[in-house]
């Protein structure tokens, strides 16, 4: 595993409340779920990204009001009418 370092102001962790620890690992939940919802990553990927299993980071996803299926109403609608 690669590690990063980041200079962050000490006032970033008093500002949410969190450790150093803390705050690290929600840095990585929060950039794995934005970059799924954009699309960019994959499910898996993501939830690797974030050290979280798939069905936890599903369990994120829904805290973070992101939905888990990365589908378009008319993809959905388009899947729907081929299934029959």
């Amino acid at each position: 595993m690669t590690q990063l370092t980041l200079e962050m102001p000490e006032s970033a962790f008093a500002t949410l409340h969190k450790s150093p620890q803390e705050f690290t690992r929600e840095l990585r939940i929060a950039a794995a779920v934005k970059w799924y919802e954009l699309e960019r990553i994959s499910q898996g990927r993501a939830a690797e990204i974030a050290g979280l299993t798939r069905a936890e980071f599903m369990t994120v996803l829904g805290q973070y009001k992101v939905s888990a299926f990365q589908y378009t109403a008319e993809e959905v609608l388009e899947e729907l009418a081929n299934a029959t």
